[in-house]
This record gives C-alpha cells, structure tokens and sequence, in this order.
C-alpha cells in the first residue's frame, strides 16, 4: 500500500513539476513541496502581456514565447485545464480571439502556396500534390498497422521492439477505437518499431514516403524541435502522430487567451501547496533511504531539508552538475542534446507588419542554421498593430552553432527581406529546448536504462526527455510517472 504520508521534493515549477503535483494529489498524496528557481510558474510556456494600440485604443494583449497550441491529442492539457479551470479557444475561433492561421512565404517576399493545386496551376506541381496524397495515405496505413504501437507517449522498449505506454490516441479518429484510445496502458511487442530510432529523413526513405517531410517540417522544425537527418524518427511520430499532424493540416487547433502559460498559473493556485518560487535547488544528496535538497532562496541564503523521496522535472543533464550523481546517472545524463531556440516579440515599420502567421519553408534547413522560420501573428483584429513573435534554430549535429547575435541580426534581415522590416524588439531569448538523444543512443536503448534507473536512490526521472519536449507529451509523462511508481 502506498504511503500517503511520505514527504516528496518535485523540483521545477514547469508543466512536468506541476502536472506531477496535480497528479500526486490526486492520488491521495499531500505532502509534497515545488521548487522553482525563477519568479514564475510555466517554464518555457511564457506568454507575457504587452500593450498594444488599435485604432487609437490602447490595450494589454498577451503573447507567446513558448508552447502556442493545442489539438485534440492533447489529453493531459485537457486533465490540467479541468483541474486549473481555465480552457483553450478553438478550433472555431471567434472574432477577437487569438487564432492559428498561416500562410508560406518565400524569401523574396512572394507569398506561396505549395498545397493548393489550382493556384499557380502546373501539371508538375499537380503531380507533386497527388503524390504527396498517396505518401500521406500510405504513411497513415503503416503506421497503423507495421508500426503498431508507437502513438504510446514516452519511448519504453521502442529500441527493443516493444512499446509499452498510455496511448495517445483517439477514439474515432486514424482507427483508434475505446481500448487503444487515452487514458489506456498499452503493452505489446513489434519488432518493426526498432525503425523509429532512425533519423526521421532515413525513416521516411525506408518506408518509401520521403514527401510527407513537406507536411511534417512546418510543426516540427520550425517550432525549434530540430533537422529531419538528426533526430529520431520516434520523437518526430510521437508529437506529431497521424491525427495530431492531420489536425495541423485542418487547422483544427487550440489557442489560450490569456496564453499557454495560464494553463499552468492556474493549475499552480490550485495546488494544496503552490510552487515555492525563486528557489533553486543547488545541492541533493541521498544517504541510504532519504535525500536531502538544498535550497538557495531570493535573500541569498541556503538550507537544507529532508524529503522521502525526489521528482526530478528539470533537465537531467544539468541534475547531474549538483546532486550526488551516480556513475550510471552521469554517463546516460551526459548523453542527453538539446537545441538551441531562439525568438523574440517585435514591432515592425508602419504599414509593413504581418497580418498573419507564415512559415518560411527554405529556411528550415541545416544550411539556413540561424535564420527565421516562421513568426506568429496571434491577434487577427489587430491587423498591422499586431506584434509577432519569430523564431530560428542556432544549432545542427556536425555544424557549428550559430552565435545568438548572429542569429538575431539573421532573423532581422530575413523578416526584412520578406517585407516586415523590424521597428523594434520588445522581447528576445534563447532557450533550452526539446532535449533528446541521438538515433545512435536511442538505438542502444537509452530509455531503457533510464526506465532502470527509475526509484533508485529514491529518485525519480520526470520532465521533457521522458517523452517529448512540448507541454502536452511532458505533462503525460508526469501522469505515467506519478502513475506507475507513487
């Protein structure tokens, strides 16, 4: 019988720290204490409020500077937003609400149409579509049947050719039906699954549907997530499984008005104990049976306190820097990668900002390293008055990274280049983003020797690596964590 009683330290105040507290409480489990080193809750979901000015009216509008949106795949936001009581808008969006619309844009400014066969009509481009169609259809089939099992969030056995998992699908939707549908474990063996630690580019040669990397690349590469030769075919497939990619073509997606980072904020002050902020845990130490955290407040000064056991939802590379890492620990934690993602809100010259979303398609290569990928407009009402956020990956296996003054004096003149000169920067970051293992460690059964390690030393291993590094797949993770081992 589980001890309701046992003290836990869940360090971070991001949707894994948070989302593993809601989840704890729901198990029955109260004594619990967040630390968070920084002045909010949310993580990388950040949606800062800005004043904008429309039609002579001036008003505070919120932003994004993280995670934007939402589809019907995601199951554990929806668990958070009943818990928070604060909901998504969408996918009918109604006037006044911040909506995902888009467009693709080339470099010289024209604006393109890669999807649509009737406009700039050509026989090759036809060819193209009906070829991409069949790819898409067959891509659906397989991963329905060859690859059975891989809609499971979280990565356990993949390498093995097992899956084992909370399925990620729904019900009515790709051939999912009540059993094989969220909040259902799944549990099975595929030998074909091994497939899915290859690059995603290698993944789609293999199974003869290179041309979905054209649907796939705008919600993958260009929300920072990396290059189709580099990461796992499984991360890609996990995130951006057949409905949830389906659902990004339909644009029957989610938006949150007041921003993503509400969605935690919420769930925060509804917490028997709300994250502790500015509080950064600078030590951890675990003798036999206990572990101690030391804590570093906003004053400066540190102390020490005794927990039953540990809910790590910070990045794991970084764990291993100030705790009492094992050999095991330090050699798998050592492995991890993560991108470098870069963005900021900005202003453009008068009469020259975007008044929609666009992608630009021939920058998210590893050539264009640096270079803007796609910028938000989150406010349709506010037509040019709107600001917009852009965004660029710095770094690629095997290439230099890019300088992150490099990269926005690059995203600069790429916005000017496709007509929106940029007035002014309101807002600019780099951030810690998706972290992952290569296809060569995941191949080698990187998750399976992380899953060994799970409640050792009273520790356990939460957060972005566990399954994907957006907030629906992260605070999934939390629940099969919390789920399985408390």
């Amino acid at each position: 019988m589980s001890d309701l009683s046992k003290r836990i330290c869940i360090i971070g105040g991001g949707p894994a720290g948070l989302s593993a507290a809601m989840y704890l409480e729901k198990k029955g489990y109260t004594n619990y204490v967040i630390y968070e080193k920084l002045n909010k809750v949310g993580g990388k979901c950040y949606s800062p409020k800005i004043k904008v000015k429309h039609n002579g009216v001036e008003e505070e509008k919120s932003f994004e500077t993280g995670a934007i949106m939402g589809a019907i795949t995601y199951h554990a936001i929806s668990e958070m937003e009943e818990f928070g009581g604060y909901y998504h808008k969408g996918p009918n969006f109604k006037e006044g609400e911040p909506n995902m619309r888009r467009e693709f844009r080339k470099l010289n400014g024209e604006v393109d149409h890669p999807f649509e066969p009737k406009v700039n009509f050509s026989f090759k481009k036809l060819f193209s579509l009906l070829k991409l169609k069949k790819q898409m259809k067959k891509l659906n089939q397989i991963m329905q049947t060859k690859y059975l099992g891989y809609d499971c969030y979280g990565h356990l056995g993949v390498a093995k050719g097992e899956y084992f998992g909370i399925s990620k699908g729904v019900e009515g939707h790709c051939g999912a039906t009540k059993e094989n549908s969220f909040p259902n474990y799944l549990k099975g063996t595929n030998p074909n699954l091994k497939d899915l630690a290859l690059p995603f580019s290698e993944f789609c040669k293999l199974n003869g549907v290179e041309e979905v990397q054209r649907i796939w690349i705008a919600p993958f590469t260009s929300f920072g997530y990396g290059f189709f030769d580099e990461i796992p075919a499984a991360l890609v497939m996990k995130y951006l499984d057949v409905t949830t990619a389906l659902e990004f073509v339909n644009m029957g997606l989610w938006t949150w008005e007041d921003g993503t980072q509400q969605i935690f904020e919420h769930v925060n002050k509804k917490l028997q104990h709300p994250a502790v902020l500015e509080s950064e845990v600078v030590k951890v130490e675990r003798p036999e049976g206990k572990v101690l955290v030391t804590i570093r407040g906003k004053d400066g000064k540190e102390k020490t306190e005794e927990f039953d056991s540990l809910v790590v939802t910070t990045p794991l590379d970084y764990f291993i820097k100030y705790a009492d890492a094992t050999k095991e620990e330090k050699e798998l934690f050592s492995k991890i990668i993560h991108e470098r993602y870069c963005d900021y809100i900005a202003t453009f010259e008068e009469g020259k900002s975007p008044v929609i979303s666009g992608y630009l398609v021939e920058n998210m290569v590893p050539e264009r390293l640096g270079h803007a990928m796609v910028y938000y407009n989150r406010w349709e009402y506010l037509g040019g008055d709107c600001p917009c956020t852009v965004y660029a990956l710095a770094n690629h296996t095997g290439t230099p990274d890019v300088d992150y003054d490099d990269v926005m004096k690059m995203m600069d003149e790429d916005m000017e280049k496709v007509g929106f000169p940029i007035k002014e920067k309101l807002y600019a970051q780099e951030v810690y983003y998706c972290p992952h293992v290569s296809s060569k460690d995941y191949m080698e059964g990187w998750y399976d020797r992380l899953e060994a390690l799970q409640g050792n030393k009273n520790t356990y291993y939460a957060g972005e690596i566990i399954s994907f590094g957006d907030m629906e797949d992260t605070c999934a993770a939390s629940k099969d964590i919390i789920g399985r081992f408390f």
